[in-house]
């Protein structure tokens, strides 16, 4: 067991260092100097030369990933010129705006699977067929364009949701920060227009980045739950006259969820940190927003950071869903069982 973990911390530092690199590699591929965009058009050699030492852009390449590593570990992320502010602060005070985001998505997601994978597995047939048909859809439609098209239909055309305005509409003013959620923070103070206005903002960016992980865990969950309906201990437990329903709820999907708890960590990171898109079509103000302010300015300080942290928030992920996997199920905690 010990061994087990020790593999999977090294495997998951490795992971964590390739990203890092490969991110830090391909970042000062890119065309374009990061020196020029901070000093001006205008800036003569010798003014150059200092952003670049500043910098440390003037230092060799294994030096300067050495120094990024180091200093990450010791939680100096660096100076973001296109923020004009300190990496971590600038990170930290739009993480809660993503992470309200992400979360609510993932509950939608969650719970819309649940219920669609059971119904579709409880009656097959016409309703399975549907409900495969529009899982196959979401998970063709890139999120981006699902948000386009919401927009579109509910807040332009019908007027039934705000549309890219961000977390509030204008009229109204920012919770005194608890938990960092609007819809939280708002409920903690007896305001009842802040919930009702932020839950609103909240609608159609939440639908569209659910849409994706319902599909895949639909799909997942729809034919977990068909091949263990299949198996003979199903029969058995049938025929003690155990009602259907309830055979499928204690016995069906509970023995189908194994693989769905193992994607759920890795669904939550991904919402996490892959939400850049739709945080730009609806105006969000997150991460997302100032990420791609920050490699359009090659800002190379906020762009690091935000991808070695999204990198330890997938590896957290993929361990949390198997320590819960091995808790559920107790084979997996066995010496080998999971070879």
């Amino acid at each position: 067991m010990f061994r087990d973990i020790r593999q999977r911390l090294l495997a998951s530092a490795v992971t964590i260092v390739l990203a890092s690199f490969v991110s830090f590699v391909v970042l000062r591929a890119l065309p374009g100097d990061p020196a020029r965009l901070i000093a001006g058009p205008l800036a003569g050699p010798e003014t150059l030369a200092a952003t670049r030492s500043s910098l440390g852009l003037d230092r060799p390449f294994f030096a300067q990933y050495g120094q990024f590593l180091w200093n990450f570990v010791r939680g100096d992320w660096g100076y973001s010129f296109s923020v004009g502010d300190e990496v971590r602060e600038a990170l930290t005070s739009r993480l809660t705006a993503t992470l309200e985001l992400a979360l609510y998505a993932f509950v939608l997601a969650v719970v819309g699977a649940l219920v669609c994978a059971s119904v579709a597995s409880f009656r097959p047939g016409f309703r399975r067929g549907l409900v495969r048909l529009f899982a196959l859809v979401g998970l063709g439609s890139p999120p981006f364009w699902v948000g386009l098209v919401l927009i579109v239909v509910f807040s332009s055309y019908l007027g039934w949701w705000p549309g890219p305005s961000g977390r509030l509409s204008p009229q109204l003013y920012p919770p005194e920060p608890v938990t960092g959620f609007y819809t939280v923070d708002f409920a903690l103070h007896g305001d009842l227009i802040g919930v009702s206005d932020s839950a609103a903002h909240l609608v159609l960016p939440v639908v569209s980045l659910a849409l994706l992980p319902w599909a895949f865990l639909t799909r997942l969950l729809t034919a977990n739950m068909a091949d263990t309906a299949g198996q003979p201990y199903i029969l058995v437990v049938r025929s003690k006259g155990v009602p259907a329903w309830r055979t499928h709820v204690r016995h069906v999907l509970a023995n189908s969820l194994l693989p769905t708890v193992s994607s759920c960590g890795l669904i939550l990171a991904t919402l996490i940190t892959g939400s850049v898109l739709v945080e730009t079509v609806f105006n969000w103000p997150g991460v997302g927003a100032m990420l791609t302010e920050g490699i359009s300015a090659q800002d190379f300080a906020l762009v690091q950071s935000f991808i070695l942290l999204s990198a330890i928030l997938y590896v957290v992920g993929n361990l949390v869903g198997d320590a819960v996997n091995r808790m559920i199920d107790a084979r997996l905690r066995t010496p080998g069982a999971a070879r």
